[in-house]
């Protein structure tokens, strides 16, 4: 209710100055011990995934806290799990200002924001702050943008034996960012010997920080939505020849089905909200259908309500995530997305023999 009405407001500011200018507010709510009045009430709901236990299925996507300053502050929205980055081996701006842009008549966001984050070391000490422990964690690792693309795996181990540490006593996973359209040739590495040349170091370093650390931390693969249909199942195949624990279903898209025409819809870069959902809900879905069971699928792509968040669980999700959701609704969008999943799986229950809906 008080998003609501502050909303008008925060919209008159550029995105990227409310943005801070938000975050500075929360930390300060959260100093103060308000941020608990944000909680929802909503009843247990845990989920198994990725060999770990998530207190309920519903996370915030990376993008929104890149350099993970404020996990805690997050967490007292009500998320299950909580996805922080992407974090690059060394600092970095990103892309130029302007480069976040709202389409409102449209429920969406475009952004070029080209990972900026403050590198490794930073965010390795942020994380290292965080006292929360009631949420999964997630670490969101991509390269730098002046690393060529045939060297994109040093900057994905750098990151990978950096932050493993920080998962060593507490539940979480890291998340490898490879569909990002705002990071030159990032998504090549979803190509067919691209990825398997990724996938094959990763699982290498991943055995060797296993053994050293006593303790397997997952790994997620987070992917376009832009791909062909025939890609998907070529990709699942390799996410699970190469021991890959979960996909993350989509990043933000190039197209601009559903905006032509609007204000900023000819803006360069990724575009998230309303729009991706039907598109983000597809790719979830046939994904489901190649991996049958074999690894879980995060679905993440314009989430704006309880019903968007069921029907990525409907299409075959284990877990959703929100992020334009959040910038639009506000954190009463979390609770509004578990009661919606929960009521959907009470249902399903008495409804064993229950289908899908078509896509």
């Amino acid at each position: 209710m008080l998003y609501e009405l502050a909303r008008p407001f925060i919209f008159t500011l550029d995105p990227e100055t409310a943005h801070h200018l938000a975050f500075s507010n929360l930390e300060r709510a959260h100093t103060l011990g308000l941020t608990r009045l944000l909680r929802p009430h909503v009843a247990a709901d845990p989920v198994q995934a990725m060999g770990l236990a998530f207190p309920n299925p519903v996370g915030l996507a990376a993008g929104l806290d890149k350099n993970g300053e404020h996990i805690d502050a997050l967490a007292d929205f009500g998320f299950g799990f909580i996805e922080v980055g992407t974090v690059t081996p060394r600092p970095q701006p990103g892309n130029p200002t302007p480069r976040l842009f709202r389409l409102p008549q449209a429920q969406a966001l475009i952004n070029r924001m080209g990972f900026n984050n403050d590198g490794l070391e930073a965010f390795v000490a942020n994380v290292a702050a965080s006292r929360r422990r009631d949420v999964v964690l997630g670490l969101n690792i991509g390269k730098n943008a002046a690393t060529p693309i045939d060297k994109a795996l040093d900057d994905y181990l750098a990151c990978l034996r950096r932050v493993y540490p920080l998962l060593a006593d507490r539940p979480g996973y890291v998340a490898v960012n490879i569909s990002s359209p705002n990071t030159k040739d990032l998504r090549s590495l979803q190509g067919g010997a691209e990825l398997t040349a990724l996938l094959k170091g990763l699982r290498r370093a991943r055995r060797e920080l296993a053994d050293a650390h006593g303790k397997r931390v997952p790994l997620a693969v987070k992917i376009a939505p832009d791909l062909d249909d025939a890609d998907l199942p070529r990709i699942a195949d390799a996410l699970v020849a190469h021991e890959v624990d979960a996909v993350i279903a989509t990043n933000t898209t190039v197209s601009r089905d559903g905006v032509a025409g609007l204000p900023h819809a000819d803006e360069a870069g990724g575009l998230s909200g309303a729009p991706l959902a039907a598109r983000s809900t597809a790719v979830v879905r046939r994904l489901a259908r190649s991996l049958k069971g074999a690894l879980p699928v995060i679905g993440v792509g314009g989430i704006l309500s309880g019903e968007d968040a069921v029907d990525k669980i409907e299409a075959g999700a284990t877990l959703v995530q929100l992020y334009t959701g959040i910038i639009y609704r506000g954190p009463a969008l979390v609770g509004e997305c578990r009661r919606a999943i929960l009521r959907y799986r009470e249902q399903a229950k008495s409804r064993p023999q229950a289908t899908t809906r078509a896509a």
